[in-house]
């Protein structure tokens, strides 16, 4: 049972109608993207998913839209013994020794009430458990509407938000630092579709890294969109403007050619605005009088969701939507500060600045730029193919590293539990004699862990696909095995 977003109730009808219709497609995106069997009932005010994978219900919860999802323990006809009787036979051992309530909610017309529910099926599971309505251990709820009910004891809360791509398409400047991804998923969750733009001043390895990360936003966050990034090689933008420009303004007209290559892109792709990671103060070209003097260079709306954040908070939502283990290695290379450059310049005084410079130059970058849709790479199309495993040795250790609730659910046997982060800081405690293989949800982040951990003299390994290709293979051994 999948509930919307309060955002999503709120709406007039047929804004709302629209809203849902989007909300239940990126649904099903969701689903088949991760290969899940599923089915859809699209109702007013639910939704009804049916499948048999467990990791379904988190897995909608992450969902831009999504208010919480519960698992359905049992549908059944809108019967009140019958519920009293399903409902004992499902919590009754559920709630031994525990403390409970019982909830109930209806929508239409049933010849019975809310509080004949609460009454009669307390009354059975309160013979092994003891009702407690303000602290309860498990709390039963039952859903009453369109002639069935609807039994469940678990409520997954989802990530809220507006369905993606009901507010049109915006174009994000990626750096691949903590902010700019933060900024893409604060967009996103506003139900806006983003194409990124990465301006590489870095080389390969530097797009490797940012284009890592884009992978983990759109795999991850953009169900049913298909996101691309496109990469400029901005070092010839770079010596034109240290070549004419004064020093103490590198950075401001650095910026604002930035604004320019981002809009050409959003001109092609039809977006409607620009996205960056800017937050006021955190740099000398993010004073509020720099960003004025930098915004002239665009003509679309510059849009900053983190302009009233500071880093650690930003750093706590990149940890949360899972790109900061990655951000933290990558070295960002968009600065070209002298010594002592301008904080409080004038729109005038850098498109003075700026209009030293060639712009064919930035054209000629524009036009050459390397288009890559995000949800059709691979892992192997980002990192060296040695570093990936296919099957698991016998004397092999293996290590989760996706979040808990997802190893709770479902782990290789025998498998430890590290995130990311952890392992990344802590592999030096491991022990070098053993062979490691590493999984987590799509085989990115933990390729980049064990490149790490190769550098340092470990024999490790990504498992090629991750964590869903690692449960096909889990399978594969098991028919293979002698009956």
């Amino acid at each position: 049972m999948v509930r919307l977003a309060p955002e999503v109730t709120t709406k007039a009808r047929r804004t709302r109608k629209r809203f849902v219709e989007v909300l239940i497609q990126n649904i099903r995106d969701c689903l088949q993207s991760s290969d899940i069997a599923h089915s859809v009932d699209g109702r007013w005010s639910r939704i009804f998913v049916s499948a048999d994978d467990p990791t379904t219900a988190r897995r909608i919860a992450g969902v831009f839209g999504v208010s919480s999802v519960s698992p359905i323990d049992a549908r059944l006809a809108g019967n009140l013994d019958d519920i009293v009787r399903v409902g004992e036979d499902l919590y009754r051992d559920r709630v031994t020794g525990r403390r409970f309530a019982v909830r109930a909610r209806r929508a239409g017309d049933f010849p019975f009430g809310t509080q004949d529910v609460r009454v009669q099926l307390g009354a059975v599971l309160d013979k092994t458990g003891k009702v407690d309505l303000t602290h309860p251990d498990v709390t039963v709820t039952v859903e009453l509407r369109d002639d069935e009910a609807f039994l469940f004891s678990e409520r997954v809360k989802g990530v809220g938000g507006l369905p993606l791509g009901v507010e049109g398409r915006a174009v994000c400047l990626l750096s691949g630092g903590f902010d700019s991804p933060v900024a893409a998923w604060m967009m996103m969750k506003r139900g806006v579709a983003l194409d990124y733009v990465f301006l590489n001043l870095g080389g390969e390895a530097y797009e490797r890294a940012v284009v890592s990360i884009a992978k983990i936003l759109a795999d991850a966050w953009s169900f049913g969109d298909a996101p691309r990034i496109h990469v400029i090689d901005f070092g010839s933008s770079v010596d034109a403007i240290k070549s004419a420009v004064t020093p103490r303004y590198w950075q401001l007209v650095l910026k604002r050619l930035m604004y320019r290559a981002a809009e050409q892109v959003a001109h092609a792709v039809r977006a409607q605005a620009l996205v960056t990671g800017e937050s006021i103060g955190q740099v000398s070209s993010q004073t509020l009088k720099n960003l004025r003097a930098i915004d002239e260079a665009a003509t679309l709306p510059v849009l900053r969701p983190l302009v009233g954040l500071d880093k650690y908070e930003i750093i706590e939502r990149a940890e949360r939507i899972g790109t900061a283990s990655l951000s933290a290695h990558i070295r960002e290379y968009c600065a070209i500060l002298p010594d002592r450059p301008v904080t409080k310049s004038t729109p005038k005084a850098v498109g003075a600045e700026e209009g030293q410079i060639d712009t064919t130059i930035l054209d000629a970058a524009v036009r050459r730029r390397k288009v890559l849709a995000l949800r059709d790479l691979h892992a192997t199309d980002l990192v060296e193919p040695y570093l990936f495993a296919e099957s698991v040795r016998e004397d092999a250790v293996v290590i989760d590293c996706r979040e808990l609730h997802h190893y709770q659910a479902w782990h290789y046997p025998g498998a430890r539990q590290w995130s990311v982060s952890n392992l990344a800081a802590h592999f030096h405690e491991l022990d070098r004699e053993k062979t490691y293989v590493l999984y987590c949800a799509f085989g990115v982040l933990t390729a980049h862990v064990a490149e790490a951990m190769q550098r340092a003299g470990y024999e490790a390994y990504s498992f090629k696909g991750g964590a869903k290709a690692m449960m096909r293979y889990v399978e594969m051994q098991r028919g293979a095995l002698p009956v």
